[in-house]
């Protein structure tokens, strides 16, 4: 049975929104033509992939398998997209993702070296979409930190670095040359505690109960907001915490929080020379300092 892509996505906006209005309206087409695919889907697979009552919409068993697996294959054949209509283009193009604060130059100029007529473009990533960026065909590689979700994905090892707290610059602990991560255990964290798990071990406001949900921050920029604020702390590596300097907020050393890991990653499944040859040179010259 060939799956139609198209009420594929439909279903998947419904499955995520779990109202067929607001998937309408995110779909750009009419409610009962929505309501007409998702049911053709159903006929077609034989299974109830949603169930309607006054109450609401929610997925069945056989719905919620099916979203968990539909998101890759759209994603996938959006890559596949991408990736053939760049081919279609006369000068090749070479798309690399990275992270706040690393630095791609010296990479980008030596994989130029090698392909003189292949034009580079950067895409500028977040902890969100570091490696989604790969599995829908925006970025050829992505420079990441980990942890991510290495399944389907090569990862590749550049270099770790020291990570830091960064602090109101009104915090008692500003003016100190370290830290240690007990000495940070009232502060309020303004990231998921599971990406520093130093802290969540030892945080009051978890012991307590008292943690607020943190809303997802997408960029370094609106944690130094909070951090400024006096809303909180945050923990950065090294580089992006040198990169972001600003007066009202300090970066102290941290002894005892687990360094960043930085590697260089791609789907696996690829192979590209212009893969190979990037991944070669950003080995090369990962920076020796902190790797």
């Amino acid at each position: 049975m060939d799956v139609d892509l198209r009420k594929l996505r439909y279903f998947v906006a419904v499955a995520e929104e779990l109202h067929f209005g607001r998937a309408a309206e995110r779909l750009f087409i009419a409610q009962p033509a929505l309501s007409r695919q998702v049911r053709a889907l159903e006929e077609e697979l034989g299974v109830q992939l949603l169930r309607r009552d006054r109450r609401g919409t929610a997925l069945t068993p056989a719905g919620a398998q099916l979203l968990e697996d539909a998101l890759p294959l759209l994603a996938a054949s959006a890559a596949m997209v991408r990736r053939v209509t760049a081919a279609a283009t006369e000068k090749p193009v070479f798309t690399i993702g990275f992270m706040p604060g690393i630095t791609v130059t010296p990479a980008v100029r030596a994989l130029k070296e090698r392909h003189a007529s292949v034009s580079v473009r950067l895409v500028r990533t977040s902890w969100n979409d570091q490696v989604e960026v790969l599995s829908d065909g925006r970025a050829d590689v992505s420079i990441v930190r980990l942890p991510v979700d290495q399944n389907g994905l090569t990862v590749q090892p550049l270099f770790t670095e020291p990570r830091l707290a960064v602090l109101p610059a009104d915090h008692p602990l500003a003016g100190k040359p370290a830290v240690g991560v007990v000495d940070l255990a009232d502060d309020h964290l303004l990231q998921d505690p599971e990406a520093v798990p130093e802290w969540r071990d030892v945080a009051r406001e978890l012991r307590t109960g008292e943690r607020d949900d943190v809303p997802p921050l997408h960029s370094v920029e609106e944690k130094l907001e909070l951090v400024a604020s006096g809303a909180g702390i945050c923990v950065l590596p090294l580089s992006t915490a040198a990169f972001y300097t600003r007066p009202d907020v300090v970066a102290v050393p941290v002894d005892d929080i687990g360094p960043s890991r930085v590697c260089l990653a791609w789907i696996a499944a690829r192979r590209s020379r212009l893969i190979r040859d990037f991944a070669e040179v950003a080995s090369a010259l990962a920076p020796a300092a902190v790797r």
